[in-house]
C-alpha cells in the first residue's frame, strides 16, 4: 500500500498590503523642554502654590475672626428672652385690678425695673444693643411691621408702637423689631382724592382757557 501523504495545513500568508502602515508624521513627538522653559514652568506653579495658601489663610483669619466676634450669638439670641419675660411681667402685674395702685406693687415694678435695666447693661457691654423704633422710619432691614395703625400726624409708614424689642450684636441683626406703622386714615384718604381730583379740574379748565 502506498503511504498516504499526510496532508498539512496550508497557512495563509500574510497580505502585507493588508499590514497597518505606520505613519511617523501621525506620531505625538514628545518635545524637550529646555531648562529655561522647565524654570519658568516650576516658577509658576510655585506661584499658583502660593496664592492658594495665602487664599487658605485668608479664609482661615475671617473664619476665626468671626468665631471671634460671633460666636456668642445663638446664647444671645436665647438670653433675649429674659428681656422679653421681664416685660411681660411687668405689664401683666400693672394690668392687675387688684394690684393697680398698691404699694405692693410699685414696690415689686421697681424690683423688676432695676433688673431689666442691669440685663440692659450686660448686654451693652457685650455689643448687643436695642434697636430704635419708635418715630423711625419703617426699615426692613431693621424692623417688622406686624399691623397697620391710623394716624394722621405721621407720615405714613413711621413706627408708632414696638412690640417687640429688636437687637443688634455688634454689625449683625440679632433679631428684628416687631412694629405698628402708620397709615393714613380713610377719611384723609378720601379728602385727598377729592383734593386730587378738584386740582385736576381746575387744571383742565386752565387748559381750555
Amino acid at each position: 500500500m502506498e503511504k498516504e501523504e499526510t496532508q498539512k495545513p496550508e497557512y495563509e500568508k500574510l497580505d502585507e498590503s493588508k499590514t497597518p502602515e505606520i505613519n511617523e508624521k501621525n506620531e505625538e513627538v514628545k518635545k524637550e523642554l529646555t531648562p529655561e522653559e522647565k524654570i519658568k514652568e516650576l516658577e509658576d506653579k510655585l506661584t499658583r502654590s502660593l496664592a492658594e495658601m495665602e487664599n487658605q489663610r485668608r479664609r482661615y483669619e475671617k473664619e476665626k475672626e468671626e468665631a471671634f466676634e460671633y460666636g456668642g450669638f445663638s446664647f444671645a439670641k436665647e438670653a433675649l428672652n429674659l428681656i422679653d419675660n421681664l416685660e411681660r411681667s411687668k405689664q401683666s402685674l400693672e394690668n392687675d385690678e387688684t394690684l393697680k395702685k398698691s404699694e405692693a406693687l410699685k414696690k415689686i415694678s421697681d424690683h423688676l425695673e432695676i433688673i431689666y435695666k442691669d440685663t440692659l447693661n450686660i448686654f451693652n457691654k457685650n455689643n448687643i444693643n436695642i434697636i430704635k423704633s419708635i418715630n423711625e422710619k419703617l426699615d426692613p432691614n431693621f424692623h417688622q411691621a406686624m399691623m397697620e395703625i391710623e394716624d394722621d400726624s405721621k407720615e405714613p409708614g413711621t413706627i408708632v408702637q414696638e412690640i417687640q424689642k429688636g437687637f443688634m450684636i455688634k454689625a449683625r441683626l440679632l433679631r428684628p423689631s416687631l412694629v405698628a406703622v402708620s397709615k393714613k386714615s380713610s377719611k384723609s384718604s378720601k379728602d385727598n382724592k377729592l383734593d386730587d381730583k378738584k386740582t385736576e379740574e381746575k387744571q383742565e379748565k386752565k387748559d381750555k382757557n
